[in-house]
């Protein structure tokens, strides 16, 4: 049988990884390989579930891309900015307060930082279908079934593994989270591609160099694919800010500590606070391009704890709000997605700022 061809496109080169000495956080690496028998399921699972009790982050490796499908991603996730005029993205910009939805573009200047600074980073959403749910800008059209394949491998060879991981971790029944993150159910999970660009001087200064103040993603999982331009730091329990290290060919991030996790974990995986800041000196002047895929569950499922849990019936349910009050997943990322960097934050202390979104109270870490 012959190989596929591809279509030929413009091959991104990133930064080369820094030299600097850096705080790096301590993450724990998982064999996702191994969660395909119900053996190493049982053996992984403790230390999911830790991991993502206490530290809030996985690498994840042997997850079935080689190197150079690897690198074709990320040629592919530069294609919306680098390869889409500007008035072509201005077409296919979401209406992003109105629809509280990320599909299609969020431009530049479009979050506020601090001290009057906007964020420098547009990102392009995908719905996971790809096709049939958005339209999308011409230099992406003859590599939509890549894109498609690449949503198909994040659900269902790292996803759908890592959930089962998490509820045994609860001693719950292996698909209970599983079950509500359906590939083709109703619901807003999706491939986001994204490009960080410099900085001046001056927004550096009004901002201590904070890119995206700290904060938790909204749905359950967040993987992002390790890219070599450091800037993603994690807020670890003693209170330090400390860098997540770039490992090639692996999935660097999982945020299981999404708020949709943390609801319905009752408080057991906590919600992940991280942060994005300027680069180590010998990276700064690149651009910073990122592939990710954002989980959450099926649109109507109501965020409520799984109370049948003989773990959480051990350690106890911490609830964000009455079950009566939870939000539906729907509701929770609309929600969040039309107030984030729109909203006005009320100032609680010198780091601390909130707001409140569906009668829940979100923390922002400045």
């Amino acid at each position: 049988m012959p190989a596929t061809v591809v279509p030929s496109i413009p091959h991104y080169v990133a930064a080369p990884p820094t030299n600097e000495e850096l705080e790096w956080a301590d993450i724990p690496i998982i064999d996702i390989s191994k969660a395909v028998t119900p053996e190493g399921r049982a053996e992984l699972a403790p230390r999911a579930r830790d991991a993502m009790r206490h530290q809030g982050f996985l690498y994840i490796v042997n997850h079935g891309y080689t190197q150079a499908q690897n690198e074709r991603i990320f040629d592919i996730a530069d294609l919306p900015f680098a390869q889409v005029p500007e008035e072509e993205k201005k077409l296919f910009a979401g209406n992003i307060k109105e629809t509280g939805s990320y599909r299609g573009y969020k431009l530049r200047n479009y979050w506020h930082i601090d001290n009057g600074v906007h964020d420098q980073l547009e990102h392009y959403n995908l719905h996971r279908s790809i096709l049939g749910q958005q339209q999308h800008p011409k230099a992406l059209q003859p590599v939509l079934p890549e894109i498609r394949a690449f949503a198909e491998h994040n659900h269902h060879n790292v996803l759908d593994p890592l959930l089962r991981l998490l509820s045994l971790g609860m001693e719950l029944p292996e698909d209970t989270l599983s079950k509500s993150h359906g590939f083709d159910s109703k619901g807003e999970t999706y491939v986001r591609f994204m490009k960080y660009y410099p900085r001046t001087e001056e927004e550096e200064l009004k901002t201590n160099n904070v890119w995206l103040k700290g904060h938790t993603d909204f749905g359950t999982i967040t993987i992002l694919w390790s890219q070599p331009v450091s800037a993603l730091q994690i807020l670890s329990p003693d209170g330090k800010w400390r860098w997540i290290k770039h490992i090639p060919n692996a999935l660097n991030q999982v945020v299981n500590a999404g708020d949709a996790m943390e609801f319905l974990s009752g408080g057991f995986y906590k919600a992940t606070i991280h942060r994005v800041v300027q680069p180590p000196v010998d990276q700064r002047g690149h651009t910073r391009v990122g592939a990710f895929y954002f989980a959450m569950t099926d649109d109507d499922v109501r965020l409520v704890p799984f109370s049948d849990s003989p773990v959480l019936q051990r350690v106890g349910i911490v609830r964000r709000c009455d079950d009566a009050d939870a939000p539906t997943m729907e509701q929770w990322r609309r929600g969040r997605t039309r107030a984030y960097g729109q909203s006005e934050l009320k100032k609680k202390d010198e780091v601390v700022e909130e707001e409140v979104i569906n009668g829940v109270v979100v923390k922002h870490y400045n």
